[in-house]
């Protein structure tokens, strides 16, 4: 097929790869014995007590690879075996790694599970994966002790965030988050167990377990956009070759030196697969940042830490050029950041470059993929509003929505992106008609985004076929809008949506903004600016102002939330205009 992009790939980017038939408990033993001494995880409690004091812990690849035998070992002996389902819902923290690569070791998928879901969106997700063992947060815990007896939890891990710090350090966290009024103490119950005590208890001898490359190792659930959120079956081979095409699309990196700025969360598969296994297979330091809010942390721990990689999302590349005192802080040491999960506007990649001095560029990926499937070159040519160049043995194309014909790459065309890598999952959990109806038999995904695809094989995404407005009944794609949006000097932050008109029978094109610090602009104004630059139809016919727009924990705007909050003030409306 035609692969028109291998010509901007960087001279010692390679274009294929030869994958190891190996575990991700396997990835972890091979980079524990090359760095047995190298820190590999750095746990930064950004100012938990104060702006003069952090507190924090280390661990090199020996003493993680120990905590990690010894969890599951526990594992084990509490009665998880090979394909059993392990939910975790943690934050970013070595407890996380330690009980991810645990439940690796012995066999078992694991269930990423987001911190913030309700205890209704807990329930589902533990009923459908089918998962009888959770480690969690104390503070978690009253979400689930809610609806436990309705899910197949047979045990529960409760993890402390203190567990993995030293003295005085634990002692000063555990006081500290004892006076909050979060805190939850949880008392032992026959099937509760804490996670500090089983790595005390259980001995790093874990049983040996045969688990191949192809097993399962990971239930992720989608972000449910449509309908309920169903899970992606992805495997240690989908996992490790994504990891791999991470390396070879950073050739500079320097196994064994580099420091990886971990805010982005690992329950998302993003976080997961480029802040934390790809950095295992790099022998990399993870500098773990629980919350990365106020952007005030992530900026302190650069400097004080100097972080060379650090992958994100647009928000916190944007809330950090626009800072009022980033000028205060040394971010020199920062190298390379790939953005990913939303548009990423050229002008936030040229301010971030002059600021750290390094290069900031956009990338494409979805849960189904592992996630990583394109990404600008970091050091060659990056374009403007493009997702980049398929990453080494991944193939992409666009098909026509109705026939699914392959369209031609001429910047013009514009259909469904299809892909196909190692990368690619092995299906959605227990849902074979979804699969089928997801991947065809040459192993095709239908990704659902639309895109455009120009000579030299840069694609475009113009947007999600979901996402497409219908206005004066023409269709109208949201990222036409918000670029433009994003060029007006008083814009930060811009997101456009369709809101339902029942009189028309079309949308309303309506855009939220959120104004740059100090700037006031007017809907006359944004309007009259659109004016310049869209057909008529494109233009938001409402302008709202907001201080913040809802997003996910990984910083994705929830268009979805901003079109129910429409919805809902319209329906009260209409209810206050019906007569009694």
């Amino acid at each position: 097929m035609e692969r028109p992009w291998f010509a901007s790939y960087e001279p010692d980017v390679v274009r294929t790869l030869t994958y190891p038939d190996q575990s991700l408990s396997d990835l972890l033993n091979e980079t524990a014995r090359a760095f047995p001494d190298k820190i590999a995880t750095n746990f930064v409690l950004s100012y938990l007590l104060g702006e003069r004091f952090t507190v924090g812990g280390r661990m090199t690849y020996r003493q993680l690879n120990e905590q990690v035998d010894r969890m599951a070992t526990a594992l084990y002996q509490l009665g998880v075996r090979k394909g059993e389902r392990v939910a975790i819902m943690l934050p970013n923290s070595p407890h996380y790694i330690i009980s991810f690569f645990a439940a690796m070791r012995i066999g078992a998928m694991v269930v990423n599970v987001n911190p913030t879901y309700t205890s209704r969106e807990l329930q589902h997700q533990l009923v459908d994966a089918g998962a009888e063992t959770i480690v969690m947060l104390n503070l978690f815990w009253p979400r689930l002790r809610e609806i436990r007896a309705e899910t197949p939890v047979k045990r529960t891990i409760i993890a402390y965030v203190f567990d993995t710090l030293s003295f005085p350090s634990n002692f000063l966290v555990k006081s500290k988050q004892k006076r909050t009024p979060e805190w939850v103490d949880v008392q032992p119950e026959s099937d509760i167990f804490f996670f500090a005590r089983l790595l005390e208890k259980y001995a790093p001898t874990p049983p040996r377990a045969e688990v191949g490359a192809m097993d399962t190792a990971l239930l992720q659930y989608t972000g449910g956009t449509t309908g309920l959120p169903k899970a992606a079956m992805l495997s240690h081979r989908n996992l490790i070759a994504n990891a791999m095409m991470i390396q070879a699309w950073l050739p500079k990196g320097k196994r064994g030196a580099e420091k990886m700025m971990a805010a982005i969360p690992f329950f998302h598969v993003y976080g997961m697969t480029v802040a934390m296994i790809y950095s295992i297979s790099m022998g990399a330091e993870i500098v773990i940042v629980p919350n990365p809010r106020p952007i005030d942390n992530v900026m302190k721990v650069i400097q004080k830490e100097r972080c060379t990689l650090y992958p994100g999302v647009p928000a916190m590349y944007i809330g950090i050029i626009n800072h009022p005192d980033v000028g205060k802080y040394d971010l020199k040491s920062v190298t390379a950041c790939i953005s990913g999960s939303a548009p990423l506007p050229i002008e936030v990649q040229e301010k971030f470059g002059q600021i750290t001095g390094g290069r900031l560029v956009e990338g494409f990926g979805m849960t189904e993929c592992s996630p990583v499937t394109h990404c600008n070159p970091v050091f060659g040519t990056r374009k403007g509003g493009s997702v980049g160049i398929p990453v080494p043995d991944t193939d992409a194309k666009i098909v026509d929505l109705e026939t699914g014909e392959s369209l031609p790459f001429d910047n013009e065309a514009q259909g469904e992106l299809c892909v196909r890598g190692p990368q690619i999952m092995q299906g959605y959990w227990n849902r074979p008609e979804e699969t089928a109806q997801t991947i065809d038999a040459d192993g095709w995904l239908r990704t659902g985004d639309i895109c455009k695809v120009d000579p030299e094989g840069y694609f475009y995404v113009v947007d999600r076929k979901k996402d497409m407005i219908i206005a004066s009944g023409f269709k109208v794609l949201p990222r036409d809008v918000e670029e433009v949006l994003y060029m007006h000097p008083k814009v930060m932050e811009a997101v456009v949506v369709g809101i339902p008109n029942p009189k028309r029978g079309d949308d309303t094109v309506k855009a939220f903004i959120v104004p740059k610090t100090g700037e006031n602009p007017t809907p006359d104004e944004i309007k009259e600016f659109c004016k310049i630059h869209l057909a008529s139809y494109k233009i938001p016919r409402e302008v709202e102002f907001r201080t913040e727009l809802p997003k996910t924990m990984v910083g994705k705007i929830l268009r979805r939330v901003l079109i129910e909050e429409e919805k809902a003030r319209q329906k009260g409306e209409t209810t206050a205009q019906t007569p009694a």
